[in-house]
């Protein structure tokens, strides 16, 4: 029986009646590459950037093994491992890192273009050094989230680009003929006088603001307390790693905790870990919540929430994270969030974390804090 894409979930990751776990665009890709797909290999496919699982089950319903993916979102592969389990899939395919195994020796890849030039540079380039020599790349999204620059990374990287048609508000793009390539710095690097302090902020890719500070970043910078409770701190999705590391270059004390379920945050809060010289006293984990900390076990926690799933702009993802922090901060911790004020986030916080007041608003942003109350016994 082939796959129904209408069963895949989301779970478990957001879930809501308008997010869906597969696309018009992910079927395309598959209908476009089946010609190229027919007949591969054990281990011969790599897939990139595939949201929930669609890409790897659709081929995989095709006859295709080895299938190595990659999934920025640690929540995005629980999705996959759970639709695959129930589509008895699960021995089709193994998940990497976007490193060179990743796509060494690969005579197909599909991707599902990141919203981020950056982003779908690191990805030609490596796919360009590292796949076979006559790879086939074939790469696609929605319409109303591609750009011509789009075709124009791309062929810095291979010699021959053609696009499809348009179907269903979908395209993709096929690339060919691997260039030649110069030396390829993924990790970019710049200097920052935050308001705590000058700090290094590393980016690769995809991270949210890149190797910047973001405005709504540099107001929970103001407004952060002078002393900090206790001698940790937890940069909750984390990002780049900025805030953390500029509680740390601040507060020489300070052993800072951070984690974040994007694989490209990881690898960029690592890196600004590493430029900050801060590896003693900063660790960053992927995690997706803050599953690797107990209960009642941290006083201070700092997050900026974000509120999109990948192009989709929703409210339902940082009352799962404020929820996370009432969890494991102890009564009397302290939440320090900030968030852009149409959300209205203030009762969430109340309700998930326990009291709380606004710090500080500005046009677009709200500050605040939140105290974990004592736990009632039951």
């Amino acid at each position: 029986m082939p796959l129904d894409f209408d069963s895949l979930r989301r779970w478990p990751d957001v879930e809501a009646p308008d997010l869906l776990a597969s696309d018009a665009a992910d079927r395309l890709i598959l209908d476009e590459s089946a010609p190229f797909r027919a007949g591969l290999g054990d281990g011969a496919l790599a897939i990139i950037g595939d949201s929930y699982g669609a890409l790897t089950l659709g081929a995989a319903d095709d006859g295709a093994t080895g299938i190595r993916v990659h999934q920025d979102a640690l929540s995005g592969e629980g999705a996959l491992d759970a639709n695959a389990y129930a589509a008895d899939l699960d021995d089709r395919y193994r998940s990497f890192d976007l490193v060179p195994e990743l796509v060494a020796g690969a005579e197909v890849v599909l991707v599902r273009l990141p919203r981020s030039l950056d982003a779908l540079a690191d990805i030609a380039d490596l796919i360009a050094r590292h796949a076979a020599p006559g790879v086939v790349v074939i790469a696609g999204g929605r319409l109303k989230h591609m750009t011509i620059a789009m075709n124009e990374v791309l062929e810095r990287s291979f010699g021959r680009l053609d696009v499809s048609l348009a179907r269903q508000k979908s395209r993709v793009l096929i690339a060919r003929e691997p260039r030649e390539l110069d030396p390829y710095e993924r990790v970019r690097t710049a200097h920052h006088d935050s308001p705590l302090g000058p700090v290094e902020v590393c980016a690769v890719g995809g991270v949210f603001a890149g190797d910047s500070i973001d405005i709504g970043t540099r107001f929970l910078l103001e407004n952060l307390p002078t002393t900090i409770p206790g001698d940790r701190a937890v940069d909750f999705a984390c990002g780049t790693g900025v805030i953390g590391a500029a509680l740390a270059l601040r507060h020489p004390s300070l052993v800072v905790v951070a984690s974040d379920q994007s694989a490209a945050a990881v690898v960029s809060a690592r890196a600004t870990v590493a430029a900050n010289g801060l590896e003693g006293r900063m660790t960053v984990e992927r995690d997706d919540g803050l599953s690797l900390l107990a209960d009642a076990s941290e006083s201070f926690i700092v997050l900026n929430p974000p509120f999109h799933v990948g192009a989709a702009v929703t409210g339902e993802i940082a009352p799962k994270l404020f929820a996370e922090a009432g969890r494991v901060l102890a009564p009397g911790g302290q939440l320090w969030a900030v968030w852009n004020t149409p959300m209205g986030y203030r009762a969430a916080l109340n309700d998930l974390v326990g009291p709380t007041r606004q710090v500080a608003r500005n046009t677009k942003f709200t500050v605040t804090v939140s105290e974990r109350r004592e736990r009632l016994e039951v």
